[in-house]
């Protein structure tokens, strides 16, 4: 979706007025956005819900039917998922995007997902503003609200959780539920987790509560979505994924007969290898962008077969060279992610860099996945910089052994020089030492 798109259909549509106060709100169905949906229409806005579909294990048809008893004048459901791998995750893997060397952004990935759905329903239906209940400490409110203003300029945005009126009249959960009881907001019947969750189908993530001690080990049981590895099974899976231009095409799994094509399906059968044999569990301190650190505990099974596969095929494929600097580029890109920069100039050049280097990795890598750990096997390019019989033992190729003497000595030359000076300073040091001994000695 571009700024100019969303810009024509704004005027096309209608023209938006304060009086109409229309404001699409990110539902989730959990107690503070139903709070916050009642509490936006005692404002006198007319709340238009959107919850997106993102894989996540959730009563799509209960929070629907529970917003709409709740006054929201309409709730929209969006399947986003193939849009979430196909236009988010794949772009993720071709970059091997990782933050701080650990998070693969599996929430940072589906906030700008989540925007671009929410601001494709706000062109719609007309509104002027945009809802969310995200802290006012976290990364998510950032992602909503410059994802919201890059696509939609001139949005205006509610954060209930940053107004004085709202979180001084809500200091904690206690005064959440009181309110839910008198505005007959429906609650949960089981007791809560001690820590907050936030799911979709690429990764679960756990943080919050009892979590916020880094040195509070994980509880049992806290993982929902992996094995645990000491239970995974005792038989290895087998699997081959394809790349084309760096993007999954496709993947083999051993003792199936077809491989599968669809790009939902791909990370769906990487995600339940994965998850089966306890892959991508991580438990990290890390630095949100406005500066607080927060832990976190994430699963993310499926990205990290995928990352695992295609950064080795990049090894066969990309020049050493261009690999440092699409290295540094990567990281920039996760940063940028994290940072909820999606939609800037700086996100949009730095893609553009990495998905020019990725034009040659096409290519398959066979993975062996067991009891936590994923294994590369092998792999193979069409076109590879790997040159056997120039690598090779046995075979000369087009080589001269005799050019790497000449080659040695260049770049031994700096380490001549650099023990050289390091001789003369050592020896400056001893006399200049030696004559302070003896000027003390005399007096």
């Amino acid at each position: 979706m571009t700024l100019g798109y969303v810009m024509k259909e704004r005027a096309s549509k209608q023209r938006m007025t304060e009086e109409a106060k229309i404001v699409v709100l990110a539902y989730s169905g959990g107690l503070d956005t139903s709070c916050i949906l009642v509490w936006l229409r005692q404002q006198g806005f007319q709340v238009v819900a959107y919850l997106a579909n993102l894989g996540q294990d959730e009563d799509f048809e209960d929070a629907k039917l529970k917003a709409t008893k709740l006054g929201a004048k309409e709730v929209v459901v969006e399947d986003q998922q193939l849009e979430l791998v196909q236009d988010f995750v794949w772009p993720a893997v071709s970059a091997d995007l990782i933050y701080e060397d650990r998070y693969q952004l599996g929430t940072a990935l589906a906030r700008p997902c989540i925007v671009r759905g929410i601001v494709r329903l706000a062109v719609r239906v007309g509104a002027g503003y945009i809802a969310h209940g995200a802290t006012g400490k976290g990364n998510d409110q950032i992602r909503f609200e410059l994802g919201c203003h890059a696509l939609c300029p001139g949005i205006k945005i509610v954060a209930p959780w940053k107004d004085p009126a709202f979180y001084e009249r809500f200091p904690g959960r206690q005064e959440l539920f009181e309110y839910a009881h008198t505005h007959d907001i429906p609650v949960p019947v089981t007791p809560k987790a001690p820590w907050s969750i936030d799911a979709n189908m690429v990764h679960i993530s756990y943080e919050s509560g009892i979590l916020e001690n880094p040195s509070t080990h994980p509880p049992e049981g806290i993982f929902q979505l992996t094995t645990d590895p000491e239970e995974a099974p005792d038989t290895p899976q087998y699997l081959t994924l394809t790349f084309k231009a760096g993007i999954p095409t496709s993947v083999s799994v051993k003792d199936q007969d077809t491989p599968v094509t669809d790009a939902l399906e791909i990370f769906r059968i990487c995600n339940q290898i994965g998850a089966q044999h306890g892959v991508g569990r991580i438990d990290i301190v890390e630095n949100r962008f406005i500066g607080i650190k927060s832990r976190g505990i994430y699963e993310t099974p499926g990205l990290t077969l995928l990352r695992a596969a295609h950064l080795d095929l990049e090894a066969l494929c990309l020049d050493r060279e261009v690999r440092k600097i699409k290295a540094y580029l990567s990281n920039l890109m996760a940063e940028q992610v994290y940072n909820g920069l999606w939609y800037s100039p700086e996100f949009e050049y730095t893609r553009s860099c990495i998905e020019n280097c990725q034009l040659t990795v096409t290519g398959s890598v066979d993975l062996k996945v067991y009891k936590g750990n994923v294994y590369v096997l092998g792999r193979e390019a069409p076109v590879s910089l790997y040159n056997q019989e120039l690598v090779s033992m046995d075979v000369q190729g087009d080589y001269d052994p005799i050019d790497a003497r000449g080659f040695i000595r260049i770049n031994a030359v700096r380490l001549r020089e650099h023990q050289r000076i390091k001789t003369i300073g050592s020896t400056s040091y001893r006399i200049k030492d030696q004559k302070t001994n003896g000027q003390k000695t005399s007096s």
